[in-house]
């Protein structure tokens, strides 16, 4: 298995202008990257005053290449409103011409990115949301009518058009059953705290356990300076380059980028 490269991008300090994650998007494809990913949040602690909007990035990664795969690494549904994020998402996909990829996950509250704004701060509450959420957004996504009352979600009697492929991953940490079970019904899994390369090991057992579709990606990332070699034979289809989110150097993230995977 040939395992691609991306970049895990936190759109951060100096790189919170799309301007400039297009122009990196650039570089990358250039560069012979295979993605590029951007994190997706509303704050990040006290170290991080300056955030870009990830969707506002992505549609310029859209515009400034024509072979990577990008998208949001990962965006909590249970904070969105399935029913905009269909929207958005199909939009990417057929500005991109389908490279888009809708990377999900549970949100984490630890700087509260969910209790500071008034939205669901529990996990338990979120994992629930996720679900439904799911359930809904990928109806919406298959342009088939869909009428859903649900505790959380409503979508009644509508129907989405276009309905454009994407692929859609979800984030977990390591050893948490319920995001390595929820991930496999879809199409990839990033996994979130590997130790080191024998869990990837676990991970790629226990997903067998589970028959995720052919193709299914499993996803990692490591910071720049990481060993390879220990990862790429363990049955990752994806390895990425994580880039911030602390202390984030312009030049020294156009000399990762620049180098190429």
């Amino acid at each position: 298995m040939t395992t691609r490269r991306g970049l895990f991008v936190a759109p951060f300090g100096p790189l919170a202008d799309p301007r400039v994650i297009g122009d990196l998007a650039a570089a990358a494809e250039a560069a012979g990257w295979d993605g590029f990913f951007l994190w997706d949040h509303l704050q990040y602690g006290e170290r991080v005053a300056a955030i870009a909007d990830v969707w506002t990035c992505c549609a310029a990664v859209a515009m400034r290449t024509e072979r990577l795969l990008f998208g949001p690494m990962v965006t909590p549904l249970p904070r969105r409103r399935p029913q905009v994020l269909a929207r958005q998402a199909a939009s990417l996909a057929v500005l991109s011409g389908d490279r888009f990829v809708l990377g999900l996950g549970l949100g984490d509250d630890g700087v509260g990115e969910f209790s500071d704004f008034g939205d669901e701060p529990d996990p338990k509450v979120r994992g629930r949301m996720l679900d439904e959420g799911l359930d809904v957004l990928t109806a919406l996504l298959s342009g088939e009518q869909v009428d859903h009352g649900g505790p959380h979600y409503a979508a009644r009697d509508v129907r989405y058009l276009p309905a454009p492929h994407m692929p859609i991953w979800l984030a977990g940490r390591f050893g948490n059953k319920a995001p390595l079970r929820r991930a496999a019904r879809h199409d990839g899994f990033f996994v979130i705290g590997l130790d080191g390369p024998d869990d990837l090991e676990d991970v790629i057992t226990r997903l067998a356990e589970h028959d995720p579709a052919p193709g299914f990606e499993v996803v990692v990332d490591l910071q720049p300076d990481q060993d390879l070699s220990d990862w790429l034979d363990r049955g990752a289809s994806w390895v990425l380059t994580r880039i911030g989110p602390f202390d984030i150097d312009l030049d020294e993230v156009r000399r990762v980028v620049d180098a190429g995977p």
